[in-house]
């Protein structure tokens, strides 16, 4: 399974992919929005949006992207590593 996180913590990067790799899942992160933002989203299994450390208009764009791919989105406002592991077990 593979998971694209939107947002979060720069000096928690490496955190939230050993986390999501416990758990087996192949985590990308796009901490900030960037001009080639919806290609590096590319086709996850679902994306996760830490909606407290986003733009708005990174999260509209995430939002599109998912929706024409059929992609399922998980949205979360605190941004911690319990968070990611939390929506992660959920799945």
């Amino acid at each position: 399974m593979s998971i694209t996180l939107i947002g979060g913590i720069d000096r928690l990067k490496q955190d939230y992919i050993k986390t999501a790799k416990k758990r087996g899942v192949e985590l990308k992160c796009i901490l900030h929005d960037t001009p080639d933002f919806k290609a590096r989203i590319g086709s996850p299994d679902a994306v996760v949006i830490f909606t407290k450390q986003i733009s708005h208009e990174a999260r509209r764009k995430a939002l599109e992207h998912a929706k024409s791919q059929n992609i399922q989105v998980h949205m979360l406002h605190s941004c911690s590593v319990s968070s990611l592991w939390k929506c992660i077990q959920g799945r």
